[in-house]
């Protein structure tokens, strides 16, 4: 029988079929090159091959996009009709939870997969998107600490564990274990762009600017690549950089000719569209017309069901575009979600519909109610997605509503806490300032 890199069996799979196998999780691990065609190719020289059938399912159901969800069902279907041993069905098992919106569930289920399969490379990387995409930072942390002793050094793929275990350190707050270990990850593959940007977002959280900058150009050529499908984020973070340095004019440069250089419909890529022009908006810097094809582009993937964290970047398109009609609409149809059974309508009653309603009262200048509904849902928006620097878009829209609605106490003591974070940043120190 053949089998994977990690020793672990892949029954159906032909040898040509268990090569394009592996050739397409190490791509998945790496974020690059193209992933679905080899799966699709091993498909095609193993048809009964569960395992390629079961990885692609779960590339499409964490897209985090409603038309690769029901893509995602429609594989998991097929796959259920072929032949299953005890790991393929644990695998299904956990699809299935995520095509259903039960994130939690799915997570559970690959973490008891893992006590037993502790070398399912498959496995630990969609459970890390899993935690990423609940916002668990605890279980980004202690997936990756519960089975990485049990992977000798010379194993193939321990690197890409070290590059998920920075990752989850550093949303654990743990950023210099999180900068040593993105750093080993990265002397052992230098292409391991989850690595590098587990290191970024260290650099981002202690407000190490200047450092971040370097971090990004030194290492440009192993994550810019156009083969990178991560490359858009890692964009991102050097804006976010440069933005916090207040180095307006570069942070804009960058979202043209990288972040936004192409309109990419992929829902990663567009949430970092939104997310940096947001905060321009925040910074008072003028997007011209920048904001139309994002809210345009947002119109397919948007639809108050799937993921609350991806249609609250839609709303900030809609309200940058001027679309205030569509940002209430959705608002409207996620209130449709409240009382509903499943997760993902809990995270919508919960968090999802307090944030929408902060955002589009911030677009309608009320920065009474902006400041009333993104107070209190702050402090559990952490379950709702993203990472730390991700979400601390609130913060900022929070910290900004408090200023221009002459809110001093509130502006001052939100400006108070982000300088107790971050006290060489230039944008915290001008909000107290403003104050």
């Amino acid at each position: 029988m053949q089998t994977d890199k990690q020793g672990n069996a892949l029954p159906g799979a032909t040898p040509e079929a268990a090569d394009l196998f592996i050739e397409a999780l190490d791509e998945f691990n790496r974020y690059a090159g193209d992933p679905i065609a080899k799966i699709d190719a091993a498909i095609a020289a193993a048809p009964e091959f569960a395992m390629a059938h079961l990885l692609k399912g779960h590339l499409f159901a964490t897209a985090t996009e409603p038309d690769a969800t029901k893509a995602a069902a429609a594989i998991l279907a097929d796959a259920q009709k072929l032949p299953l041993g005890d790991r393929e069905a644990s695998h299904a098992a956990a699809l299935s939870h995520v095509v259903e919106g039960e994130w939690t569930k799915a997570a559970l289920q690959l973490d008891r997969h893992l006590m037993t399969w502790p070398l399912d490379m498959v496995a630990l990387q969609i459970g890390h998107l899993i935690d990423f995409f609940r916002a668990n930072a605890r279980d980004l942390r202690d997936r990756i600490a519960r089975v990485l002793p049990l992977w000798p050094e010379d194993m193939h793929g321990r690197s890409f564990l070290l590059g998920m275990q920075a990752f989850g350190l550093e949303e654990a707050g743990d950023y210099e274990a999180a900068e040593a270990s993105g750093r080993a990850a990265i002397a052992l593959d230098a292409a391991d762009c989850w690595a590098h940007h587990a290191v970024a977002h260290v650099m981002e959280m202690q407000g190490r600017a200047e450092d971040g900058i370097g971090w990004m150009i030194a290492r440009e050529a192993h994550w810019a690549d156009q083969s990178n499908f991560f490359q858009v984020h890692n964009w991102w973070h050097r804006a976010l950089f440069h933005l916090d340095l207040e180095q307006n004019d570069e942070a804009l440069k960058l979202y043209d000719e990288r972040v936004r250089s192409e309109p990419s419909a992929i829902a990663v890529d567009l949430v970092d569209a939104a997310a940096l022009l947001w905060r321009f908006e925040l910074q008072g810097i003028d997007t011209g017309n920048r904001w139309a094809d994002v809210a345009d582009t947002w119109q397919a993937h948007a639809d108050a069901k799937l993921y609350p964290f991806n249609d609250l970047h839609a709303v900030m398109a809609y309200l940058g575009a001027g679309r205030m009609s569509d940002a209430e609409d959705l608002l409207a149809r996620a209130k449709q979600q409240e009382g509903a059974d499943g997760e993902t309508s809990q995270w919508w009653s919960t968090f999802g519909v307090p944030l929408l309603e902060g955002f589009i009262a911030f677009g309608k200048e009320d920065y009474t109610t902006t400041v009333d509904r993104l107070h209190p849902a702050r402090y559990i928006a952490n379950a709702y997605g993203g990472s730390h620097a991700q979400r601390d878009v609130i913060d900022w829209t929070l910290t900004e509503a408090a200023l221009r609605g002459g809110m001093s106490d509130v502006a001052t003591a939100m400006a108070h806490e982000r300088l107790t974070q971050k006290p060489l940043s230039p944008v915290n120190r001008s909000f107290l300032a403003r104050t």
